[in-house]
């Protein structure tokens, strides 16, 4: 039964941290068509705001609430300024928002390096947090149950903003036909970079998260950014209910694989299984509908 239930309920966590960085990447990638790989260090920098959160709020029963919305922020004005400077002379040119933002990614980690200990600085998990629930036997971390809750938050905040505010409509009218929505009155290009805000500020939050399991340290962005591009890759692009699909599956697999054999072949065994999955399924688990015949 340890066997089945301990990788299971490790794997549901460690999928909804990697949702949690997959979904900005859902927005920048599958909605807006970059490849920034620098949606890492704005991870990174999440982190690292909670870490400064709790040098001005000691008590860490309160700091990490307010950790979580600073962090959104401060990451999302690094996203913003990353677009006003860079991006926006580069859309529907992926290829060389990539070979940028690998450049953004080193910058963005060397500073680090400047600012912080090379081994990292500790997030002190609040009172909350430190225990464990009985599932079956299995004494499960509180952070990991947290991890899963902020997750779901998140995917609902998000999945409202889009569905039922007109800034939502105006995103996906945008995604469909950019042309077309000019032409209605919408103002593209404040959607581009509020888009790039809102997708740079939860890996901000994905940060917060990850530094309560795993610390920080300025190399902690590299570890998720691949994953979390695979992830939207095999969710099928822009598809909200494809990533939240996939990185459960991708966690649950890793968490099985590392179970088995050790941590780092784990994750080649996970990266084989998804690239198998986009050679027989290179759409991803869902698609876009349209009316084109093309």
């Amino acid at each position: 039964m340890d066997a089945l239930i301990t990788p299971l309920l490790n794997g549901s966590a460690q999928g909804a941290l990697l949702l949690l960085a997959a979904l900005g990447l859902s927005l920048t990638f599958g909605q807006m068509g970059v490849i920034n790989m620098a949606h890492g260090e704005f991870l990174m920098i999440g982190a690292f705001s909670a870490y400064l959160v709790q040098q001005v709020i000691t008590a860490s029963n309160l700091s990490i609430p307010v950790a979580l919305p600073v962090a959104f922020v401060v990451a999302g004005l690094f996203g913003l300024l990353l677009e006003i400077t860079i991006i926006q002379w580069m859309y529907r040119r992926p290829l060389d928002t990539l070979l940028v933002t690998v450049g953004v990614s080193l910058i963005l980690q060397q500073a680090a390096l400047q600012i912080f200990p090379s081994q990292g600085v500790p997030v002190e998990k609040p009172d909350w947090l430190d225990g464990q629930v009985d599932v079956l036997g299995y004494e499960w971390p509180l952070r990991q149950v947290f991890t899963i809750v902020l997750a779901a938050a998140c995917v609902a905040a998000l999945a409202a903003w889009l569905k039922y505010t007109s800034f939502g409509r105006r995103i996906r009218a945008t995604v469909q036909n950019r042309d077309l929505a000019e032409t209605s009155g919408i103002s593209t290009r404040t959607i581009d970079r509020l888009t790039f805000f809102a997708g740079s500020g939860l890996a901000g939050v994905a940060g917060v998260a990850a530094s309560l399991i795993g610390g920080t340290n300025s190399q902690m962005g590299a570890q998720y950014i691949i994953p979390a591009f695979l992830v939207v890759a095999a969710g099928g692009i822009g598809q909200l209910k494809g990533t939240i699909i996939a990185a459960w599956a991708v966690g649950v697999a890793l968490a099985y694989f590392a179970y088995w054999t050790t941590g780092s072949f784990a994750q080649v065994l996970a990266f084989i299984l998804v690239i198998v999955f986009l050679q027989v399924r290179p759409q991803g688990l869902f698609t876009v509908r349209t009316r084109s015949l093309v």
